[in-house]
């Protein structure tokens, strides 16, 4: 049976179009006003070098058209896309993914002004990921290039791309939780406050950051800043400044701390042979099923992921909250061309709906599509260290997938005694016996095994 064709609300900014779902296929509906634009977005789709950069994209048949019951009183053209696999935030990259993000935006706009196009704006959301690849999905941000115009999406980059950026390269600040709780970016007045005199010396950060922010500031407060139409931008002063921030960006590196996790897939309480065993154990629930879709809770650098990779499953979402993990993550994702997408996450502060209506961009629940979770050396991050009770624990990942596998780790393992030094063991209901009762009441446990000396064991389990 045929679904009904749903409008995503989060797409509204754009007069011309909105975007559409309809059995698992995307579309692009655009109404009259953009039409002109339309017919010009066809003919930039058959230029090669533009279109590598672009989400798959074909004009829809009037009789598919048809099919999708829109308001018949209305002309409409429609677009439909290749769907992505799972959408993400920028707030929810690394460094390096949101680096790479930006050097895609950046190529494709010198590129589009080659060949007399540009982008109406710069938003880093226009950039989503197939796993280690970057590809840009709002099409209809593309129009015909005026002779001598500015660029107009000047302070969405810097908010959204370059901003960030800067912030974990010059200052070692992580750019993640403050951009998600303001969805444009890291606002230029605030990052200026924060950069030292120092800063001043690059180039691109005096004129992108320092004085973009001076303009602002005059501009808030009435003096004499206007853009008349006399002013004209030359095309090759404009390709320079995207060139400049090219070399810039492809320069700046995470200035990066010890973190906790961070090298815990190299440096961890298992021996070799309490590893192997761990491994063969999930090699084998791989084995026999090849799911399309993991959830791999805690990837660190992507270790586990890969195993199910290589069992035979088609794609892996990892998330985990230590950023230099998931940095790894994505340059080995990268590197080994893997379908392997780890993100940043805290599970106790997760990404939620925001923006309009809280309706542009989908927390972490509304995007759940898994079809089996991973939590290994997990659960206990959240029961004792984040004091959340074990009951809602497991509630919480046994809801995120029909199977799975937990590890549950014992109190007497030596991670678990450093979580409880100093807050001592206040946790009565925190052993292997209410574990196992609280996961049987959800689930049904289909198999286990002790893969530690202290007692972790691993469970599998299905619904």
């Amino acid at each position: 049976m045929m679904k009904k064709l749903t409008i995503d609300e989060g797409s509204f900014r754009d007069p011309d179009a909105r975007v559409a779902y309809l059995n698992n296929s995307v579309y692009r509906i655009v109404y009259p006003n953009g039409f002109e634009k339309f017919d010009f977005i066809k003919r930039i789709l058959e230029n090669k070098s533009i279109s590598e950069y672009l989400i798959e994209t074909e004009e829809v048949s009037q009789q598919e058209v048809k099919l999708l019951e829109l308001d018949i009183d209305t002309n409409f053209k429609v677009f439909k896309h290749k769907k992505i696999d799972y959408i993400s935030y920028p707030y929810e990259w690394s460094f390096h993914r949101l680096k790479d993000a930006a050097l895609h935006h950046l190529n494709l706009h010198i590129n589009l002004l080659k060949n007399d196009a540009t982008l109406i704006d710069a938003y880093s959301y226009n950039i989503q990921f197939n796993n280690y690849s970057p590809i840009f999905i709002d099409l209809m941000s593309i129009k015909k290039y005026s002779e001598g115009e500015f660029w107009v999406g000047h302070k969405q980059f810097c908010e959204s791309f370059l901003n960030p950026l800067v912030l974990k390269s010059k200052l070692g600040v992580n750019y993640n939780n403050w951009f998600k709780g303001n969805l444009e970016g890291i606002n230029t007045g605030e990052l200026s406050k924060l950069l030292k005199f120092r800063h001043m010396f690059s180039w691109n950060i005096f004129y992108n950051i320092f004085l973009l922010d001076y303009f602002e500031k005059k501009y808030k407060k009435n003096e004499d800043l206007k853009i008349t139409k006399n002013k004209k931008l030359k095309k090759n002063y404009y390709l320079s400044i995207l060139s400049n921030l090219v070399n810039f960006i492809g320069s700046l590196k995470p200035k990066k701390e010890r973190s906790i996790w961070g090298e815990y897939s190299r440096d961890n309480t298992y021996d070799n042979e309490e590893k192997k065993n761990k491994h063969e154990f999930i090699s084998n629930y791989f084995n026999k099923t090849k799911f399309n879709r993991v959830l791999d809770l805690g990837c660190n650098n992507g270790e586990y992921s890969k195993l199910a990779l290589n069992s035979g499953c088609k794609s892996v979402i990892g998330l985990d909250y230590d950023l230099n993990a998931i940095d790894e993550a994505y340059l080995i994702s990268k590197r080994e061309k893997l379908n392997f997408l780890p993100l940043y996450f805290d599970v106790s502060n997760p990404s939620s709906n925001i923006g309009w209506r809280q309706k542009e961009r989908k927390g972490f629940i509304e995007r759940l599509n898994f079809d089996t979770v991973l939590a290994l050396a997990f659960e206990h991050h959240l029961a004792i260290a984040k004091n959340i009770p074990l009951e809602d624990v497991i509630n919480w990942i046994t809801s995120l997938a029909p199977k799975g596998i937990i590890e549950f780790v014992p109190k007497n393992d030596v991670t678990i005694q450093s979580m409880m030094r100093l807050k001592g063991d206040i946790f009565p209901n925190y052993n292997l016996e209410n574990f196992k009762r609280l996961l049987s009441n959800k689930t049904k446990i289909t198999s286990e095994k002790i893969v530690s000396k202290s007692g972790r064991t691993l469970f599998c389990f299905e619904k």
